[in-house]
């Protein structure tokens, strides 16, 4: 059956494809992103491959903007919008672990809370909280993201709890990629060599963390998106979506053995 569906975030990677995929299946797809230009650039990717989707200009951080989704009558959000950031947490500025938090979590839970009074009064919708792996096992020098998604996740797996208790068939489920290869990953990684000095405790070892975090990405990387789209798409058109979606497989396996060994 087909739904009403928004998915945040859908300018690039993840949320762009599944964004195409879901509504190749026939469902109303109402994508968003955070600038005007992404806004255009998407729009013309849709009919340049013939798929309708409703591109929406939608900075979640902001107020206005999420109230554009109050007469849409969503069956199913999808918080995919995110920002990443890294750096050691005994030296990152704060205004940057700041302005993660801020779009991956307290922006994500605004517009959550929007979308879910309308779910309410229709005691029907599911949303699906888009977090990560590296939300469930610490990373070094990506905690500044990696906290926002630990936050996320303990958030979605809580108000599904709740959710559960109003008995209005609204459900909430967890999306968790693992490493796949968009660009966001090294744009992240990047992002603390931009505010590195000489000040800093690890500019000795700089160029050693650079190239581990190049080797890693090259074992760890799935190569496209479509592993974790499936998933994207089982839980939006489930009828009661499980609470985890994980993909590529093995890299859930591989944080559950992690886990398990106190890694």
């Amino acid at each position: 059956m087909s739904k009403n569906i928004l998915i945040t975030g859908a300018g690039s990677g993840i949320g762009r494809d599944a964004a195409f995929a879901l509504a190749a299946r026939g469902h109303q797809v109402w994508a968003s992103t955070e600038t005007a230009e992404q806004a255009q650039s998407l729009r013309a990717e849709s009919q340049t491959q013939g798929v309708s989707l409703q591109v929406l200009q939608m900075d979640i951080t902001q107020e206005v903007d999420r109230h554009q989704v109050n007469d849409l009558a969503i069956d199913v959000l999808i918080n995919n919008a995110g920002v990443g950031e890294s750096g050691a947490l005994a030296e990152v500025p704060m205004d940057k672990v700041r302005r993660v938090f801020e779009v991956n979590l307290f922006a994500t839970l605004a517009l959550t809370q929007e979308v879910l009074r309308g779910m309410v009064a229709r005691e029907r919708g599911t949303v699906l909280m888009v977090s990560s792996i590296a939300g469930r096992v610490p990373v070094p020098f990506l905690m500044p993201y990696g906290m926002s998604k630990f936050a996320l996740s303990a958030a979605g797996a809580a108000m599904r709890a709740e959710m559960d208790r109003l008995h209005k068939n609204i459900h909430i489920a967890l999306i968790e990629p693992g490493a796949i290869h968009t660009g966001f990953n090294q744009r992240m990684t990047a992002s603390k060599y931009s505010w590195m000095d000489p000040s800093s405790y690890f500019w000795p070892v700089r160029e050693r963390l650079m190239a581990e975090e190049k080797r890693s990405f090259a074992f760890l990387e799935a190569r496209d998106t479509r592993s974790i789209v499936v998933q994207i798409v089982k839980a939006a058109e489930a009828a009661r979506p499980r609470l985890r979606y994980v993909a590529p497989r093995w890299q859930g396996w591989g944080v559950r053995l992690a886990r398990i060994l106190g890694v």
